[in-house]
């Protein structure tokens, strides 16, 4: 995406993205980030457009991912849960019969409450959740300024946690003790 973007034009580097994100894994909110430092854009949020690094836009690429069905495989395998995130969160809604076949697949869960998420969708994901046998979890999922949305502001419900846990081969809860 770097690259591409300096063939728009757009005077950012991939040493400046890797710089804003310090020790995080680099993705497009630090890219934005760059952008709106070079004068490119006024604000983040601005990158994510057709213009830009929205999905489908000029200067997007596409990450490789694993086919879920083999990534809960290798989630399971190494003694973990797999919970599929914000599945009706606009621009990547997952359908009923999708998440069903995850769910044979040894999904564990499946994120309900989240910022991103109206309420008539959470409400159709809950029942989906219980006649599925799917932990429903929640997040805040924090990206800091770009979103607005700080840990926090979305939680999981009582004992979905405890339940993933207990779901995990070998885990042990993290208590505050």
């Amino acid at each position: 995406m770097v690259d591409r973007l300096a063939d728009l034009g757009v005077p950012v580097s991939w040493e400046q993205v890797a710089a804003i994100a310090g020790t995080a894994v680099v993705g497009r909110p630090h890219i934005a980030r760059a952008m709106a430092a070079s004068g490119a854009i006024a604000d983040p949020r601005e990158a994510f457009t057709d213009d830009w690094i929205g999905d489908g836009g000029r200067a997007y690429v596409d990450r490789y991912a694993l086919d879920p069905v083999r990534a809960i495989g290798l989630v399971r395998a190494a003694g973990g849960v797999a919970v599929l995130a914000h599945p009706r969160a606009a621009g990547r809604p997952w359908s009923d019969e999708q998440i069903a076949a995850l769910a044979a697949a040894g999904l564990a869960g499946v994120e309900v409450f989240h910022p991103d998420q109206p309420e008539p969708a959470r409400a159709d994901l809950l029942d989906l959740a219980r006649d599925l046998g799917l932990v429903a979890t929640g997040g805040s999922d924090d990206h800091g300024s770009l979103t607005g949305y700080r840990i926090g502001c979305e939680v999981a419900p009582p004992g979905a946690y405890e339940t993933l846990v207990a779901m995990a081969a070998g885990a042990q809860p993290i208590t505050r003790d």
